[in-house]
């Protein structure tokens, strides 16, 4: 099932980057090598696992541009063999994540085949909720300055 988000386009302003990740929505649908779990830790922490069995340190390449996270796994040639029965998929892959504003990537490890990527959700000062008083209005504001 595929929608056509056309007349989105045409009736709204500045939702560019939505649209766009719904597009790849669809797109990402027909992936599923490498095999993949996100797990939320915690309120603000998460971690991508891949399985990427057959994949050394030197075959894999995390990179974040913008708010997209990628994991590139590309095997080198001297890996080539000759298998009467390969069942292990090693193949060349490219795996892609958008990520939300203010997840970071926090670091890597890749332990018995599995690639595991921890973020966390920085949410900046500014973007925090904040209490604010209840005051009687100016007057209020007054008395406390003549007492201070």
């Amino acid at each position: 099932m595929r929608f056509d988000l056309s007349p989105l386009y045409r009736s709204t302003v500045g939702f560019d980057r939505l649209f766009n990740m719904l597009d790849g929505a669809n797109d990402a649908q027909g992936q599923s090598y490498p095999p993949y779990n996100i797990e939320r830790l915690g309120e603000n922490d998460y971690r991508i696992t891949m399985a990427v069995a057959g994949f050394a340190e030197a075959d894999l390449n995390i990179e974040v541009k913008e708010s997209a996270l990628t994991v590139v796994g590309k095997r080198g040639e001297e890996d080539k063999k000759s298998y009467l029965h390969q069942g292990i998929a090693a193949r060349t892959f490219e795996r892609r994540f958008q990520l939300a504003d203010h997840v970071e990537v926090t670091g890597a490890k890749l332990e018995h085949g599995l690639l595991h990527i921890e973020l966390k959700r920085v949410i900046p000062d500014a973007k925090k909720p904040r209490r604010v008083e209840i005051g009687a209005g100016a007057a209020a504001a007054t008395i406390e300055a003549k007492a201070a």
